[in-house]
This record gives C-alpha cells, sequence and structure tokens, in this order.
C-alpha cells in the first residue's frame, strides 16, 4: 500500500467489485446427502435463470453437475421449499435417485445416463400436487415424503399428509396409486423420519396459527407389515415447545431438538444430553432442515451455537461436543453423514459457503465441494465487528457492522462514511456473519453497512425470539434505529447520511422505519409485506397466513393496531426518497402489496423508483435480475448522499 493510497470521498472509491460479480456469487449450496459412498448436494446457477442443479462428487474427488438445464432440482412446499431429492444405490451399486423438478412440481426418478422419469401426476386444481423431504423405501418400492395438494383456487385451499409414491412409475399419471400414510389431522407435517428397524415412523405436526417456532408436536406411529402406519401419537412438544428436528440413533433411540428449557437443546428419549444455553436447532422455514445427525458410533454430528454457529461432533454419554477446526465461522441448517464421514455447508467472513467433509475419527475437516474461490484480491473483502448495542429499556442488540474497506484508498480525515441498515428477512430468522460479495459491493466503495439481529431474531433463545411477539413494526424498527443512531452518535456513521433496506419481513422493516422514525436519508424496499390486514385476509401463502396472529396480535382483536402500523395506511409520512423492487411472479409478498402503496404516494412529490422484474418470485435468482437491483441501489444512494461512485447507471427517481 504505502505510497498508493488514494484519498477519495467515500462512496466514490473504485472497486472491482461489480454487481455482476456479486451476483454471480448469490445463493450457496444446500441439501447435502450421500449417495452410496458419494457426497451429493445442489447448487444455483444464477447464470441460467436462477435454477439449481444436482451436483454429485466422485470417489476420485471430481465434481459433476448432473441434470442439464432446465431441470431445476427445487420443491415449493410452504412456498418456501424443502429437501427437494433422494438418493441411494440399489443392488448393483448404481446411484438411483428421486427429485422435485421447480416448474411442474412433479417428483421424478433418475438414474445417470438416463432421463428423469415422472412417479407423480399433474393436478390441475390451484397450486396443484408437490412433494418434499423425500425418503426412499427399496424394500417396498416407494419413496415415502410430504404431500402438499390444493383443494381449491385459493392459497389456503391445501391439505398435507404423508405419502407413498411407488417408484415404478404407475402414479405418473394416476393420483389413486399415490398411498396417503396419515391423515390431514395437522395442517403441517415434516417429511417422515424411519427407525432403523422400520418398525416406526416419527415427524413432525403442527397448526395454525402457530409457526414451526412457536410450537410443533412430534408424532409417533407404528409401521404394519404392509407398509401402514398405526396409532399415530404425540409424544412430545406443544403449542409452547417448539421441536426443530426429529431423528434416529442407530441404536433405536428417538433424538430431537427441542427448545422447552427456552434454547433448542438435544434430547434422547425424552433425556437431555446437552443442556446448554445455545441453539442445536433452528426455524424450520424449509421441511428437512437439519441440525444434527446421528452416526452410526453412537454420537451425533451437530450444528450449534448462539449466534454464529460451529459445526461439532456431540457424545451423548458425556454431553460433550467437539467442533471441526477450520476458518469456517458459519455452518448451514443441512447435514448428512456415512460412516464417519459429515458433510456439511460452512462459510466465513472471508469464504463464500462450501461443501465441508469432517473425518470423525481423525478430527480433520476439508472443503470437499463448491470450494470459495477469490475472484476479486480479498484485500477487498470488508472487516466486519460483531457487537452489541443497547436499545430501549436497556436491552441488548446484536449486530454485524461492516465498515467501509479499499486497500487502496481512505476518506479525508474530516469526512463520515454513509451507512446503511441492513434489516433481515424472517422475520424470525438472522443475518449469518458469513462473506457477501453484495456488503463488499458497497462496503469497497466507501459505504458501509450494519446488519441487525434485531429482536425477534433466532440464535439466541426463545425469550430473544419472542420480543417479537406483537410487537413486530416496533421493536425491529426501534432496534434499527438504536443501531444506526449509535453508530452516528459514537462518530462512526454520518447522522445525515444513513439509509435503511431490507428484503421481505426485512422490506417491511425498511418501509415501516421510513414512515415511523426520521433517522434515514432513504430507504431500499425489497420485494415487501406493506399492508398487514390485506397481506392476513388472503394475500399470502398458507404458511404464512396466521403468523401476523404471534408477530402483531389477533385481527379480530386489534384491527386497528393492523392500520396504525402498515406503511400503505401511513404513506404521507414518508418524506424521504426510496427504491421499491418486486417479482412479479412472487406468490408470498405480492405486487398487489407495492401497487397500493405506490397509489398512496401518487402527488406526494417525494423521489422514487420502482422496478417489477417479469418472472422472479420471493428471492430474486436471476443474474441480470440482481445485478439490476444492486446498481439501481447503488445508485439511489449516489444521488440522495452525494457521492460519485464511477460506471453505475443512473436510476431515474420520479416524484
Amino acid at each position: 500500500m504505502g505510497d498508493d493510497v488514494q484519498t477519495l470521498p467515500y462512496g466514490s472509491w473504485p472497486s472491482p467489485i461489480d454487481a455482476a460479480l456479486a451476483a454471480a456469487h448469490d445463493g450457496h449450496p444446500e441439501w447435502v446427502g450421500f449417495v452410496g459412498d458419494e457426497a451429493w448436494w445442489t447448487e444455483p446457477r444464477p447464470a441460467e435463470g436462477g435454477r439449481r442443479t444436482l451436483v454429485r462428487r466422485r470417489a476420485d474427488g471430481t465434481e459433476e453437475p448432473l441434470l442439464p438445464a432446465p431441470w431445476n432440482v427445487r420443491s415449493r412446499v410452504i412456498e418456501y421449499g424443502g429437501q427437494p431429492w433422494a438418493g441411494t444405490t440399489d443392488a448393483d451399486g448404481r446411484p438411483l435417485v428421486v427429485f422435485v423438478n421447480f416448474a411442474d412440481q412433479r417428483l421424478y426418478r433418475y438414474e445417470p445416463g438416463g432421463d428423469p422419469r415422472p412417479l407423480t401426476p399433474v393436478s390441475l386444481v390451484g397450486g396443484g400436487l408437490r412433494w418434499a423431504d423425500p425418503v426412499l423405501r427399496l424394500d417396498l418400492g416407494e419413496v415415502w415424503c410430504v404431500l402438499e395438494e390444493f383443494t381449491g383456487d385459493g392459497p389456503t385451499d391445501v391439505r398435507r399428509v404423508l405419502a407413498a409414491v411407488p417408484l415404478d412409475g404407475s402414479a405418473a399419471q394416476d393420483r389413486d396409486a399415490v398411498r396417503e400414510l396419515t391423515d390431514a389431522r395437522h395442517r403441517f407435517v415434516t417429511g417422515p423420519r424411519i427407525s432403523p428397524d422400520g418398525r416406526q415412523v416419527a415427524w413432525l405436526g403442527w397448526d395454525h396459527p402457530r409457526m414451526p417456532w412457536d410450537g410443533t408436536e412430534l408424532v409417533l406411529a407404528s409401521v404394519a407389515d404392509d407398509g401402514a402406519l398405526r396409532e399415530p401419537r404425540t409424544v412430545a412438544g406443544g403449542p409452547e415447545e417448539s421441536i426443530a428436528q426429529v431423528d434416529w440413533a442407530h441404536d433405536g433411540a428417538l433424538l430431537y431438538a427441542s427448545d422447552r428449557t427456552g434454547w433448542w437443546n438435544l434430547y434422547r428419549d425424552g433425556e437431555p444430553v446437552c443442556p446448554r444455553e445455545e441453539e442445536f436447532g433452528g426455524p424450520l422455514w424449509k421441511l428437512g432442515q437439519r441440525w444434527f445427525a446421528p452416526l452410526e458410533s453412537g454420537l451425533i454430528a451437530v450444528v450449534h451455537g448462539r449466534g454464529a454457529t460451529a459445526l461439532g461432533v456431540l457424545d451423548p454419554e458425556t454431553g460433550e461436543v467437539v467442533d471441526a477446526a477450520g476458518p469456517w465461522t458459519e455452518f448451514a441448517s443441512t447435514l448428512a453423514v456415512h460412516g464417519e464421514r459429515v458433510v456439511g455447508v460452512g462459510a466465513s467472513p472471508r469464504s463464500a459457503h462450501e461443501v465441508v467433509e469432517l473425518d470423525t475419527r481423525t478430527g480433520r475437516a476439508r472443503v470437499i465441494g463448491a470450494g470459495h474461490d477469490d475472484s476479486v484480491d480479498p484485500a477487498y473483502y470488508p472487516e466486519p465487528q460483531i457487537r452489541t448495542f443497547t436499545g430501549p429499556d436497556g436491552r441488548e442488540i446484536h449486530a454485524h457492522i461492516y465498515p467501509p474497506h479499499h486497500p487502496g484508498c481512505v476518506a479525508p480525515g474530516d469526512e463520515l462514511p454513509p451507512y446503511v441498515v441492513w434489516a433481515h428477512g424472517g422475520p424470525t430468522s438472522r443475518a449469518p456473519l458469513v462473506l457477501d460479495l453484495s456488503i463488499a459491493y458497497f462496503t469497497s466503495r466507501g459505504i458501509g453497512v450494519a446488519e441487525v439481529n434485531y429482536g425477534g431474531s433466532t440464535g439466541h433463545g426463545r425469550e430473544y425470539r419472542n420480543r417479537l411477539r406483537e410487537q413486530w413494526g416496533v421493536v425491529d424498527v426501534e432496534d434499527c434505529a438504536a443501531v444506526a443512531l449509535a453508530l452516528a452518535d459514537e462518530g462512526t456513521a454520518d447522522r445525515d447520511r444513513l439509509a435503511i433496506r431490507g428484503g421481505s419481513a426485512g422490506g417491511w422493516t425498511a418501509a415501516a422505519s421510513l414512515t415511523a422514525t426520521d433517522v434515514y436519508a432513504c430507504g431500499t424496499i425489497v420485494y415487501p409485506i406493506l399492508d398487514l390486514a390485506g397481506w392476513g385476509e388472503g394475500e399470502t401463502h398458507d404458511f404464512e397466513s396466521q403468523y401476523l396472529e404471534t408477530l402483531v396480535g389477533p385481527l379480530a382483536e386489534v384491527p386497528a393496531r393492523y392500520a396504525e402500523r402498515s406503511p400503505t395506511e401511513h404513506a404521507d409520512r414518508i418524506t424521504a426518497p426510496f427504491l421499491l423492487l418486486q417479482g412479479l411472479d412472487d406468490v408470498i409478498c405480492p405486487p398487489a402489496q407495492c401497487e397500493r402503496f405506490l397509489t398512496r404516494m401518487e402527488g406526494r412529490q417525494v423521489p422514487h423508483a420502482y422496478i417489477a422484474f417479469e418472472g422472479e418470485g420471493h428471492g430474486f435468482r436471476r443474474a441480470e435480475t440482481m445485478i439490476r437491483a444492486l446498481e439501481s441501489e447503488l445508485s439511489l444512494y449516489a444521488q440522495v448522499f452525494v457521492l460519485n461512485p464511477p460506471g453505475i447507471p443512473t436510476l431515474e427517481l420520479n416524484k
């Protein structure tokens, strides 16, 4: 560095991290599994319309992507999806895989070298037939999974059961050939977990208005000789106890992660095996997420932590956990085991998500797939700080602070940097501390980012999570503002150049922050919720259709609260410029929400832009969409904060 360092205003630093580079790195591998001795997983392809493909890692270490475009391995069950594939080897050792194809949501059988063959029929009723979290039963010639079946055209005209699909293709045109294993006693179910002797099956179920992190039931049933399930009974869980995952130890013990103590901890046949004030589970946004996986030795692979998550091996006899050594500071909720091998997906502030294998005999962990590749000099990556701030009533607020960072640029000594507060989606979720080139896109240009894990976020126990009960639009808004103002008060950020941005539930928090506070000079609102009453009365999908009952309160009892907190109802309070981004195929936060909001903004003379993307749903997946979204966001900040980022198209703001 030395004499090569330039002094340039914040926001004008030249960066090699452009929007195309950030888009190419969006998404990460997930849904790891074993097919025989081979590790397989799904991987995103942003440049191929945002589809996901299956990847296998052969014994010689080579990676082979399977299923060319347009195949897209992704389930739409509960709209967020779930485990979309399962595999094993046949009697000759050849891979046999079933997977869900996104376009038609049919379940397909696939043997490498041949074409996929459909196993399930198409239904033209409502959202059709959908499948997730499959388990192969070669002994019965079936695949057992979750069936989501629409019974009408409305988003809540739906039933969910466990079902058995014949592997011979006989149900491909015949719905009656699908064998239902359970009745629809629960509105929501996870996939079946079969005991080692094949005599019992366990799964999770829950009902409106609860979300799975509020309360679930662990159901156990016997398997008859003909494959039918008998005597289903609830053995754990309840309205205020969230069981996040269930599985079986190899000796037949029932394992599950419950938050009955206020933290998701592991239980073996109902007894705690490692009671700690940290999480061994998480919010079940997708069916089939795994935070633990039992090994043949009796040990249990675990993804655990308080805030950040580590990959470890738990000895249920002693309660001791030994974590994998390595650079990864965050592991995703996907795990697979085979023999003494554990496969997961790990990342860090210096590396994007990669497939990691841990050998439990040696304790050695290594990257085996989707390895992080520095496409630019890592000197341009941000250097985050893990911080805790004090909010209203003295409550703790967890956040990750990413100051502006550039190896060859500094700002004039008297200038404070602009900062963008990022509100994560969910809202029952959290921002992981991992390398995100969308963040680096801003920090390398001289714009700071503050990711706020506001009250209601996961990773810090049930009490922290429950702070948002009936307080959504209050606690999240207050916590984001408290972090922004604290950064300004301590001289880290420029008080006059603060922005807020978020997507989905984070889009709600961003919009609510612009209507309820004067903290921010502008905001970026991405596929948001803006009108609570409309969203809660049939505008969204079934899974979240009663989420607001706990986040805001029962609509029948507190209708005024729904209006009072909705940005659409208070568009007249917005004076700060904003950018609104929306996918036109979004069934979770539909475009109607944005359109009503914009109608209320007409004639208000507030500079804004609305960009709607065809072919995009909830969460942008196409490279060209992500490029335009990032460049438009940067242009908004450049205009409002009076910055001069080189080479960025100017976003036209309407009034």
